[in-house]
Order: C-alpha cells, then structure tokens, then sequence
C-alpha cells in the first residue's frame, strides 16, 4: 500500500487541510478505519478489481462526503483499489455545502448528489487523470468553484474557537473561550455544532487526543504516563479511555503498530 499527502493550493487553504491519494496493491485486506481527527473529508474511489467499505452488506458510494467522527470506525481496502481523498478543516461543510454540519456526523452522503450537471461526471474524469497532481488539481478546481457558487460565509466566531482549541491542544477552558467571544454557553454551542458538527467540548476531547497521538507517533516520551500527563488527561486510565474510543485500539497497540511500521 502506498500513501502520499499533498497540500492544498494557496486559494483553498482556509477550507482545505490537505488532499491525499493510496494505492492498495491487491494483497491481504488492509484495515483502514480512520482516527478521529475533528475534520469531515472527501473519498472518491477508483476500484481496480477491489473494493473499499465497512460491511459488505452496505457498501459506500464511489465518492462519498462524510462529517466528523465521534468514534472509530472500521473500514478496510481489498483487491486494488486507489483512493483520492480531502481532508477539509473542522468547519468546512457549511460554508462548502450550506448545510448544518451535524447532519453528517457519523455519517456519509453520495457525493454525486452534491453535483450539478456541469461538474456530474467529475469522479469519472478523476479516474481518468493519468497523475495524482492532476487529480489533485482537478478536484481543487472543482471545491474553488463549489465556495464560489454557495457563497456561503464561514463564521468568524467558530472559525476563531477552533483555531484556539487546535493552537492549545484542546486545553483552553471554554468558559475562557466563551467570555473572550462574549457569547452565552448556549449560544455558543449551537453557533458552533452548526459549523463543525459536533459540541465545543468533545472537539476540544478530540484535539487534545490528536495532541497525544502526534506525541506518539513523534516518539517523544518515555513511557504512556509522560503521554497522559503532558496532554493534561486526569491519569493514564483515562487517556487509555480515550485512545480506545478514539483510536480503536489501546495505546499500547497503537505503540507497537508504529514501531513495526517505523522500525
């Protein structure tokens, strides 16, 4: 399996953390259920005899839109398989799409039913794009011209909580947050699930677990109790609590999956 990131083009680096492409050569099923990261994205599929999904029974569509995941979820790559995929930022989906983000968390719709006629071919003209940069630059085009058309307006106010959640990895009081936005606790909330999908609180969980997660896979600690302190969790029972509903796996698993990986 290969996997390369790219990152977006100056004009959509407000929407848009990075796009990336992976190729399943046709070996054994490779697990691929994604950590929760506080960001909704984008995967087009281009099967090559192989498949890409969770159960069998239902399976995804070619290119599916999904909105921020508040738990693991276990999807898999069999056969040959290449995926192209945009990883937006947290509060992306209303000003892309117009719609309350919280309506695709954990969840995901038919990317063909956000096309219009112009553009309804547009998972077939990836496939036919002979280099990831040109696909990449299609699919660029493609989002620049959906912000053009929505004009939807990103809120300033969400757009300032995340970006100081993100900075402190999650540790902000969001009391703190709110007296700084000078906006009522409810008010707040609501304003910010509309954008990002999913409560003030548990998107500042979810950065202080992404926080331990780069310290991890950094390798910059002696043992998981540095982790669990340096990211301010209670003790290491709980940041193991949260690693598992998070990640899928305990921090130890996740451990010895790196080192087996970066040797």
């Amino acid at each position: 399996m290969t996997y390369q990131q790219i990152p977006p083009p100056a004009y959509l680096r407000e929407i848009v953390r990075d796009f990336w492409t992976m190729d399943h050569d046709g070996d054994a099923p490779q697990s691929l259920g994604p950590l929760v990261d506080g960001c909704p994205g984008l995967i087009v599929q281009q099967p090559r005899g192989g498949a890409f999904g969770g159960h069998p029974d239902k399976p995804l569509p070619e290119a599916f839109l999904y909105g921020q995941t508040t738990r693991h979820i276990e999807l898999s790559a069999s056969g040959k398989v290449t995926l192209i995929g945009v990883r937006f930022a947290p509060d992306a989906l209303k000003s892309l799409f117009g719609f309350h983000a919280r309506e695709l968390t954990d969840s995901c719709l038919d990317f063909r039913l956000l096309l219009s006629k112009s553009h309804a071919h547009l998972p077939e003209q990836l496939a036919e794009t002979e280099t990831v940069q040109g696909q990449v630059d299609l699919l660029a085009r493609h989002l620049f011209t959906q912000l053009q058309n929505e004009r939807a307006q990103a809120d300033p106010v969400t757009r300032y909580a995340v970006a100081r959640m993100e900075e402190s990895s999650g540790a902000i009081a969001l009391k703190d947050l709110r007296d700084d936005l000078q906006l009522s606790e409810r008010t707040f909330e609501r304003r910010f699930e509309r954008q990002v999908g999913i409560p003030p609180k548990l998107f500042s969980r979810v950065c202080r677990f992404q926080a331990s997660l780069a310290q991890m896979r950094l390798r910059r600690y002696d043992s998981l109790s540095d982790v669990a302190f340096d990211n301010g969790y209670a003790d290491q029972s709980h940041f193991i609590r949260t690693f598992q509903e998070f990640a899928g796996c305990s921090p130890q698993e996740f451990q010895k999956l790196s080192n087996h990986a970066n040797p």
